[in-house]
């Protein structure tokens, strides 16, 4: 809706003059451009268009005024011109001309001629309009703008109509009463609904004029729209609710809601560990270098060791960093890698690249690493070069609370493709180019004083100048580099202008650049403020997006007060850490990028920052023109102020700025120059300030107040004071200069209340789950309408500020993507809308959530406007506590979604402590509660400024604006009073906190409400205190209009307190509620009352602390007095005393439960006292009864109970939800009838643990007829890799290349032999299960992926998809267990895979290896931690510490209950008694095993671990096993494996152990030292008592399939079908019965399977094992008594140090299987000892090189040739290289050699690793085993006898896949290296024996991959003993020697042969040139000869002679 006006002429003008003219509507007014020098028409031709948010009325009135402009004095008004836009809003359009009027009334000949146009609401934003913002048509916009009066005199005579002028009354009075009721419906709704919230805003309230009869109920139930739904014909999976908030909760316009989170946590410091593996480096650029890798983080620094003579190093080392700091510091911490070349001790080596990324870019990764990544190196120095290579690596980053997965290590298999994992995040290019970051820093102002004023003073008194005591300078900080700018000496307004300028790649991997502004002292510098610029809000990647710009624009900085003290102790705030708490400077400052054209021969290459000089802003016009801002606030209350500084007089300052700063401002030139315009520009400010002062009559010389009076506060109690404000209510108002940006606020705004909105809504739809209330999904289909309606909305209101002048760049560009993004939502919204059902409710929900953040993150505007708003309450003139109110929530616009959503309303804040004084408890108490009601806005807006103030008040003003209208008031006196009486019916808490030693409180509650304070009574040792107690708080005086009251009753505060004997009581909690309000006129009676009880969240700090569960009602004392009141009914005379009980109406209704208890045993009691405990006992109570267990007589000996069962009936509550909690306490029970308590644990919700007898109608299982189960084989992955061999991943790669080559396969590769049994082990199996699990988890991940994109393509398409959607995503979801898998893809799907399967025909008829089940998690999160009937409950003892970081929930553990709750409603359905073998001691817990103890013989088996935390200085661990059981400790310190931080231990360990008393099992890592005492590493604790006794079966898990030989034989003691039996005796399953054809039926299911086993000779056998062990493996479908058994595993169990609570330090495989002693012994351990390497010898023979590039110049000749060698290792062996001799002066590059190298090296096939051991250094006492990939390094050198050699060229071959050698010396080529893809690739472990041509590779000058020669080789492989047998020499020696290689005679030595050589070198370079003299000579000589003879010829033949 708008309103626009286009100002064409104005004609008939006298005289010469410069014009301007003004139009107003509503109280906003525009100036047009000046026409500079007009004569008798001014052709002005500008539109301007007002925004309305309400419907225009036809009597409003348009202005338009015409002046004379004067520079100087005020302009003079010519004439004006007004009308009745009444035929506008009938016609749309009208176009005018007409004469003006002056000030007399009177027509003038000067005419106007313009044309209005009304845009009325159209149907897009309809949808938004009629649900949200017609509820009041506006309150701005009746009644304003219709006095046609010039605006700036703000008339507010008309204020709420207490002084209302005869002439006008009608009218106002109408507006008047308009304005009260319009309050009633809501604009603005409250988030948090339902039971749990966090601030509870009442029940049911419909509003007065809604006219509905008072009884009938609110809220919609859902069947009610059910049954509407089907009458209108609608789908009921289509019906949405809007926000039922309007009716549901208190609906208010006059106040907003509390923030309940207190504490600050921004600066405290945490935790933090960054774990560096640098893996290997590939494709270093530089010759035959030793490179070694530097990691760095912060400023820590540790080194990798040196390789020696490679460019593609294998380091496998692994880092850590602690460190202990706040988040902020920690994530703008710079992790660099970089790789250095020929360090060592002498040299610093040169550095051949690096890389560089913040921590902060790690952490928002997912699983917060970065895994097995690839980084680009790149030069800092030189920018033109390209990359300098990549470097492997994986990064995690790791806070308190963490857990990162890591993706499960198996043999590696070598990711070749390095462009597919860059270490980049998601969207970044991996070509990413340099680019210069050009940071200009112009100007500063209102820098606060640094220095003390002794020496000015002096200096003042001496030389008498006046210096500013500050000398700052700007320091840019980013991606690790640091710039300055110049310092401005004494200057609080300094000026710079220059730039300051970064070159680093773009994107770049940091994402915040730090602006700090700090004062240069000759001691030390110090920080005046800083401002983080975050990339990601300045810049947008899309491909709409822009390059990240900023400004110029201003920058507010905040940090600690501004008097200057030596010593600040707020110091920290300075640097950005934490909330400021004062405003400290602005800088005017701007950012752009540019790309740089690398090619480019001009440019600079170095990075070094570089700082010049810059131009000045040139127009003031984008960072906005000066405006003066208007603030209003009003204090109306000022309770809850602590007690230590009650006894001083208060008062409150507001500041903006530096404005109404009194104590420590600026001093005064500053504020005179703010207050001109600030831009030196001097007739302007002259225009400003004379206007100023001109129009100041109209404003009385308005004088900023801003501050209130001081005043002593009165006791509100023990703990809290309050200032008597009572009716005279005390203002202040400042008057202020900024540059004029409210858009970019107005926008925010906008954004900000849509996404409040959607919280809101989506607190709603997760409250409505919690308390499982019908149809949520309705709900949230109400959320996306309104979201997809706001965002629309959204793209209207910005819409129409694309033109705005004084915008900068970024405004434009965020603009746009705001405008873009939103609308996309919108859409998104809208499709996701339709998709929302019942069963898609919890996904769509996560998506929703997204789209809240990406809301938040859009409305944060980076380039800040107005500064925020400090409320500081000072005593005795100090600074005590504060509050800080971000501008844009107070900011005034006349349209109502852009309004800040505090604007104009009462807000309720709390005051809180400054900077560090405010971590930890003393943050928790408030140090005082306001209500404030705040407005800024344009001082030319300010007419409005007091509407949203509780109506009934009188202004005071100050004796100089007495009768000035429009002149703030400097306190308000409220005439209109109500009294009322508070009703707090105080039922419950739970869960609450800690608070003494013994681990429990002694909680009151105390409650707050205006000025009046009150307790309930103290119940001692309790965390779930039931107080059941109603406070009543009579005669509360509020001030304002009864109606008001009802709509919006002040907060009230509930503060929970641990009253302790001596000392006050201490903060356990504290939460906000709004009563139930009822006006005298009204009923006591439903819907509205009784009230309901409802909990409210218990904050406390920031973390939860419990719920409280109350009802509060307030209770309008009529005319009537207190009589009219509902009577408070309720017995007096309690043995309470004098406390009433909560009434009847509002307490729950209860009903009568059985509680029973399964008592087991306690476990791990710790000392109470440093006494043991002896003889415990437990106490379990609920709702005041309980019941206590036997007693426990010694519990060393049996810590298990007697006495199983017991029982005790309670009355609980109907409303499951208000079931009060269940505590368990255990006390020991000491000689004389003492008792000590020693622990204790509150099942807050019983919920799990009720039993409901089931529905005889509903029967879930279809009990009759057979079901055939599906026995299809396992195994749906497409995975071919580990059917074969044990190599899987060879096979693998296998696969690849056959991919490659085109599906069939050539010939020679499918050649493999069949894997030999004999050969299959343990590990076999082990690698190949890893291969399926990670197989199976990139399955996953594409289903995922492949939903995911579904889903966006339904999304753009916006079609609807029934529920086969749903079940792919299922899929994705956790590997469900394998059946189900099946049966949840869906039909298309199986087709899919049953395409994809015959890919490989010739593979099935291999067998497949059998697999077990790799767990990468505990078995335990698994299974449920295995409590599927009995529970392990936490006793906990012990305060809970103050501040996170000490006392986590693990120190406070002293033991632990084990045992189990069942709760029924009375009485049970008679059936479930009567079943067969029920027995009533047992109650509901029927069929449980004995407790009696029971000696177990428990297996542990250890794999290996890995990511071992390193415990030396070397950056590695020497780990070995400790394992304690009971009394048993083994620790396996001998086997300590050297120097590993991934060991594999493969080593099993038998205990036997005695249940209970032995049942914490712990496997810990040990690091072993030769000196002093181990450390742990880590240990993981497994509960062995919950396995054993679980139903899962955890004893032994059940294998895949049965063998009895082999690697996989059967290793539990019972066959299948013994065990399978017992489960159907124990479940009363009726079964099992064998059929013939292999078919088994359980219950009433069948199972088939193979019938016969082949033993050892390969004889077959019938048997039912496979039959059973069918069952077995299918047991969670036998219907009662089925459960997942566990199958056969490994583990993978976190290592944690307690001295490192929270983070892990390692991970550990294993496995455990226990067997009782009773049954038969099992068979020996498995061996999974480690696989022994195998020793073999790799010949190679280097027969000849050619085209290797000649290096030297003879002396003689010049010409080129070179003494060619060959050199070759095996990677990992450089010590052991072997040189062929040297072929002398090849002159073609052609060189023979026939010479053989001989390597000996241990292989670990699986692995496909070498073997190395060997010492680290002279130092170390062992040898180190290191694992490195099998690869050979052939190198081409050319010797030279006096200066080193030369290196030539080199390549690698990595002897697992490497291109076959070429036939010829032609046919190889570079791409042999380059192009490995396309190629075939051997195994020399497969091959054995090849021979080829293979280039020789180095890079030129320009980095280009080059060959350099080419080598003919051959590589023979042998096993050791294939060696032994048929032995070979080394180079040319016997046995089996090599001919020698003919060489030409010039390879000889020169000198040794001096003619020899020359012959050579004459014969063989001179010939040609020898054969052509001679003839040469010849032909000469012949001429000579004919010349000389021809004369004596000629005489004779002319003679003739």
């Amino acid at each position: 809706m708008a309103l626009l006006l286009q100002l064409r002429t104005v004609t008939g003008l006298r005289g010469k003059a410069d014009r301007i003219a003004k139009a107003v509507f509503r109280g906003l007014s525009f100036y047009t451009r000046v026409l500079e020098n007009c004569e008798d028409e001014a052709r002005f031709d500008e539109t301007f268009r007002w925004p309305v948010a309400s419907n225009i009325d036809g009597n409003e009135i348009l202005e338009i005024q015409v002046f004379n402009y004067s520079k100087v004095f005020t302009n003079r008004l010519i004439g004006t011109f007004q009308m009745v836009l009444q035929k506008v809003v009938e016609e749309g359009q009208v176009e005018v001309t007409d004469t003006l009027i002056d000030d007399n009334n009177s027509a003038i000949q000067t005419s106007i001629s313009i044309e209005i146009r009304y845009q009325a609401l159209d149907g897009t934003v309809g949808a938004w309009n009629d649900k949200e913002f017609l509820e009041t048509p506006s309150v701005h916009s009746e009644g304003e703008g219709r006095y046609p009066l010039e605006t700036d005199s703000l008339l507010s005579s008309h204020r709420q109509g207490l002084d209302i002028s005869p002439g006008k009354s009608t009218q106002q009075s109408t507006e008047r009463s308009f304005r009260s009721k319009g309050k009633e419906k809501t604009k603005e709704h409250k988030a948090g609904k339902g039971v749990f919230s966090a601030m509870k805003l009442g029940k049911t309230r419909p509003s007065k004029d809604d006219h509905r009869k008072q009884d009938e109920p609110a809220v919609l139930e859902a069947e009610d729209l059910d049954r509407k739904a089907l009458l209108q014909g609608l789908e009921p999976d289509t019906i949405s609710l809007a926000s039922v908030t309007a009716v549901t909760t208190n609906v208010s316009n006059k106040r907003s809601k509390p923030d309940i989170k207190m504490e600050p946590s921004a600066g405290r410091p945490m935790d933090y560990q960054v774990s560096i593996t640098i893996i290997e480096a590939r494709q270093l650029v530089g010759l035959n270098m030793d490179p070694m890798v530097c990691v760095e983080v912060g400023e820590e620094k540790k080194y990798t060791s040196m390789k020696e003579s490679t460019n593609c190093p294998y380091y496998n080392e692994y880092f850590v960093f602690d460190f202990h700091v706040p988040p902020d510091v920690m994530f703008d911490k710079i992790i660099k890698l970089s790789v250095i070349h020929s360090k060592n001790l002498l040299r610093s080596g040169t550095l051949v690249g690096s890389f560089k990324m913040d921590v902060g870019t790690v952490y928002t990764q997912p699983e917060h690493q970065f895994y097995h990544k690839w980084a680009i190196l790149s030069d800092p120095e030189d920018l033109t070069a390209g990359l300098k290579g990549y470097l492997k690596c994986d990064i995690a980053v790791v806070g308190k609370g963490d857990n990162i997965k890591t993706p499960h290590k198996a043999n590696e298999t070598e990711e070749d493709d390095i462009e597919g994992n860059l270490l980049l995040p998601d969207g970044v290019p991996p070509e990413r180019q340099w680019a210069r970051f050009y940071i200009k820093i112009y100007r500063a102002e209102g820098l606060p004083r640094m220095n003390t004023s002794i020496m000015a003073n002096v200096k003042k008194a001496l030389i008498g100048e006046n210096k500013d005591l500050v000398d700052p300078y700007v320091q840019v900080v980013f991606a690790g580099q640091k710039g300055k700018t110049s310092i401005q000496k004494s200057s609080y307004e300094p000026l710079w202008n220059e730039q300051i300028i970064f070159t680093e790649m773009f994107p770049p991997l940091c994402k915040r650049i730090k602006i700090q502004i700090r004062d240069s002292d000759k001691v030390n510098d110090v920080a005046i403020g800083t401002h983080f610029i975050d990339l990601r809000k300045i810049s947008n990647e899309g491909d709409k997006g822009f390059l990240p710009t900023f400004g110029p624009a201003w920058v507010n900085m905040y940090g600690s007060t501004r008097n200057y003290t030596l010593m600040d102790e707020h110091q920290e705030l300075n640097e950005g850490l934490g909330e400021g708490v004062s405003f400290r400077a602005r800088l005017l400052m701007s950012l752009a990028v540019e790309i740089l054209d690398t090619t480019n021969p001009e440019i600079n290459s170095s990075t070094e920052v570089q700082v010049e000089q810059a131009t000045s802003v040139a127009d003031q016009n984008c960072t906005g023109k000066m405006e003066e801002f208007f603030l209003f606030g009003a204090f109306l209350e000022a309770t809850m102020i602590d007690r230590k500084i009650g006894d001083k007089p208060i008062n409150f300052e507001v500041t903006i700025g530096n404005y109404g700063n009194q104590m420590d401002g600026m001093s005064k030139p500053i504020l005179q120059r703010k207050k001109e315009g600030g831009d030196g520009n001097e007739e302007e400010s002259e225009l400003l300030q004379n206007s100023s002062e001109d129009e100041g009559d109209e404003d009385g010389e308005m004088v900023s107040v801003s501050s209130s009076q001081p005043m002593k506060p009165l006791v509100t109690d023990r703990n809290y004071f309050h200032l008597p404000y009572f009716e005279r209510k005390p203002c202040i108002y400042i008057k202020s200069w900024w540059q004029d940006q409210r858009r970019r606020l107005y926008n925010a705004n906008i954004m900000d209340k849509i996404a409040d909105k959607l919280e809101e809504g989506l607190n709603d739809v997760q409250e409505m789950i919690k308390t499982e209330k019908p149809h949520p999904e309705r709900r949230l289909r109400g959320v996306l309408e309104e979201l997809s309606s706001g965002c629309l909305h959204f793209v209207t209101l910005a819409d129409k500020d694309q033109h705005h002048s004084s915008r900068t760049r970024l405004d434009r560009e965020r603009l746009k993507s705001c405008m873009r993004e939103l609308e996309n939502m919108g859409q998104q919204a809208t499709t996701l809308r339709s998709q929302v059902k019942k069963n898609t409710m919890k996904d769509k929900l996560k998506l929703v959530q997204n789209f809240l953040q990406k809301l938040r993150f859009l409305a944060d505007e980076p380039q800040h406007t107005i500064p925020d708003i400090f409320i500081w309450m000072m005593s005795n003139n100090k600074r005590i506590a504060y509050a800080r109110v971000p501008s844009k929530d107070i900011l005034y616009s006349i349209v109502d979604e852009e309004m800040g959503k505090d604007c104009a309303k009462v807000k309720t804040i709390f005051l809180k402590l400054p900077g560090k004084r405010g971590f930890g408890p003393a943050g928790w108490t408030v140090q005082a509660k306001m209500e404030i009601y705040l407005w800024l806005g344009l001082n030319k807006q300010r007419k409005d400024f007091l509407s949203g103030l509780p109506c009934g008040f009188e202004e005071k003003k100050t004796a100089r604006g007495q009768n000035l209208p429009s002149f703030p008031p400097i306190s308000l006196l409220y005439t209109k009073k109500q009294v009322f009486q508070l009703r707090a019916h105080m039922y419950q808490a739970r869960s609450l906190f800690a608070a003494d030693s013994s681990g429990l409180s002694d909680p009151f509650a105390r409650v707050f409400f205006i000025s009046q304070s009150q307790c309930t009574e103290v119940l001692n040792e309790t965390l779930c205190p039931t107080w059941d107690q109603l406070l009543v708080f009579d005669n509360v005086e509020l001030y304002g209009e009864a109606h008001e009251m009802r709509d919006d009753p002040p907060i009230i505060v509930i503060e929970i307190y641990d009253q302790d004997t001596v000392g006050k009581a201490d903060f356990m909690g504290r939460t906000f509620a709004k009563p139930v309000v009822k006006m005298s006129d009204e009923q006591y009676c439903p819907p509205r009352f009784p009230p309901q009880l409802e909990y409210y969240q218990i904050y406390r700090g920031n973390s939860t602390a419990g719920d409280l569960l109350a009802a509060f009602e307030l209770l309008q004392i009529g005319p009537g007095g207190k009589s009219d009141l509902p009577p408070i009914d309720g017995p007096m005379d309690m043995d309470r005393g004098p406390i009433l009980p909560v009434p009847l109406g509002i307490r729950p209704v209860l009903s009568k439960y059985r509680v029973e208890v399964l008592f087991w045993g306690l476990r791990d009691l710790k000392r109470v006292n440093l006494a043991q405990v002896d003889r415990p006992r437990v106490d379990i109570e609920c709702a005041g009864k309980g019941v206590q267990s036997a007693l426990i007589q010694n519990y060393k000996k049996n810590p298990n109970f007697s006495t199983l069962v017991k029982w005790f009936e309670v009355d609980l509550p109907e409303n499951e939800l208000l079931h009060p909690p269940l505590n368990i306490r255990v006390v020991d029970c000491r000689a004389f009838g003492r008792y000590t308590l020693v622990g204790s644990h509150a099942v807050s919700s019983l919920r799990k643990f009720i039993y409901r007898p089931p529905d005889k109608k509903a029967q879930h299982w279809n009990m009759t007829g057979e079901i055939v189960v599906n026995m299809e084989p396992e195994v749906p992955i497409k995975k071919m890799e580990t059917m074969v061999k044990l190599e899987a991943s060879e096979e693998e790669k296998e696969r690849k290349k056959k991919k490659k080559k085109g599906g069939g396969g050539g010939g020679e590769e499918v050649e493999e032999e069949e894997p030999d049994d004999s050969m299959l082990d343990w590990w076999s199996k082990y690698f190949a299960s890893i291969e399926t699990m990670k197989e199976q988890l990139r399955q996953q991940e594409a289903a995922a992926a492949e939903a995911e994109e579904k889903e966006e393509m339904e999304m753009a398409e916006g079609k609807q998809v029934g529920n086969k959607r749903g079940s792919m995503a299922g899929k994705g979801s956790k590997a469900q267990a394998k059946n189900k898998e099946k049966s949840k893809a869906p039909k298309d799907d199986k087709k899919k895979k049953q395409q994809s399967a015959p890919e490989l025909p010739e593979k099935k008829n291999k067998p497949r290896i059998d697999e077990l089940k790799v767990f990468n998690k505990e078995l335990e999160t698994e299974f449920d931690n295995f409590e599927d009937w009995l529970h392990t409950f936490n006793l906990l003892r012990g305060k809970i510490g103050d501040n996170d970081d000490n006392a986590t929930e693990e120190e406070r553990i002293v033991g632990r209950f084990k045992g189990s709750i069942c709760v029924y409603k009375m009485p049970l359905p008679d059936d479930i008694t009567k079943e067969a073998g029920y027995d009533p001691s047992f109650g509901m817990f029927q069929g449980i095993p004995s407790n009696d103890p029971i000696n177990v013989l428990v297996r542990v088996y250890v794999v290996r671990a890995t990511d071992l935390h390193p415990a030396d200085i070397n950056g590695k661990a020497d780990p070995y096993i400790a394992i304690k059981l009971g009394k048993t400790d083994i620790k396996d310190k001998e086997n300590y494996i050297s120097k590993q931080l991934n060991p594999v231990f493969g080593k099993s360990f038998d205990i036997e152990a005695t249940f209970p008393m032995e049942s914490m099992l712990t496997v810990a890592v040990y690091d072993w030292d030769l000196v002093g005492t181990d450390d742990l590493i880590g240990e993981t604790k497994i509960d062995l008592e919950n396995r054993y006794y679980s139903k899962h079966r955890a004893t032994c898990g059940v294998s895949h399939t049965y063998s009895i030989h082999g690697y996989n034989t059967w290793r539990d003691p019972m066959k299948p079908s013994q065990i399978l039996s017992k489960l159907c005796k124990d479940g009363k399953v009726d079964g099992p019965h064998y059929g013939p054809g292999g078919r088994v039926k359980v219950a009433n299911r069948v199972f088939t399977g193979p019938t016969e086993i082949e033993d050892e000779n390969g004889q077959k056998k019938q048997t039912d094992e496979h039959l059973a062990l069918a069952v077995l493996r299918h047991w969670e479908d036998i219907p009662w008594a089925g459960c997942k058994l566990v199958p056969e595993h490994v583990e993978t169990r976190p290592l944690l140090n307690p001295d490192k609570p929270g983070i892990e330090q390692g991970r550990l495989e294993m496995w455990v299987d226990m067997f009782p002693m009773d049954m038969p012994a099992p068979g020996p351990a498995i061996d999974i000892s480690p696989r022994k390497p195998k020793k073999y010898e790799l010949r190679v023979i280097v027969w000849n090189t050619d085209e290797v590039i000649l290096e030297d110049d003879d002396y003689f000749t010049g010409e080129k040739s070179s003494d060619i060698f060959v050199r070759g290792w095996l990677k990992g062996q450089q010590e052991d290289k072997q040189d062929t001799d040297v072929h002398y002066h090849s002159l073609t590059g052609e060189g023979n050699f026939n010479w053989r190298y001989i390597f000996p090296f241990d292989y670990l096939m699986a692995e496909e690793k070498i073997v190395i051991s060997k010492k680290e250094s002279m130092f170390s006492w062992d040898e180190t085993e290191y694992k490195i990939p099998a690869r050979l390094t052939l190198q081409v050198w050319d010797a030279d006898h006096f200066s080193a050699d030369d290196f030539l060229g080199a390549i690698e071959l990595d002897l697992n896949r490497f291109p076959r050698g070429a036939k010829t010396s032609k046919q190889c080529s570079l791409e042999m290296v380059t192009n490995e893809a396309e190629l075939p690739m051997i195994s020399i472990f497969k091959q054995k024996r090849v021979k080829g041509w293979w280039p020789f590779v180095a890079r030129d000058e320009n980095d280009e991959l080059e060959v350099t020669g080419k080598v003919e080789a051959e590589l023979h492989l042998l096993t050791a003993e294939e060696a032994e047998k048929s032995p070979a020499g080394l180079a040319r020696n016997e046995p089996d020697p090599l001919e020698k290689p003919n060489r030409p005679d010039t390879s000889f030595i020169w000198f040794l042969n001096p003619l020899k050589s020359i012959k050579y070198l004459i014969c063989t370079r001179y010939k040609w040139l020898i054969i052509k003299i001679v003839l040469a000579l010849l032909l000469l000589v012949m001429v000579a000869l004919f010349l000389y003879s021809m004369p004596g010829y000629m005489v004779k033949k002319l003679l003739g002679a």
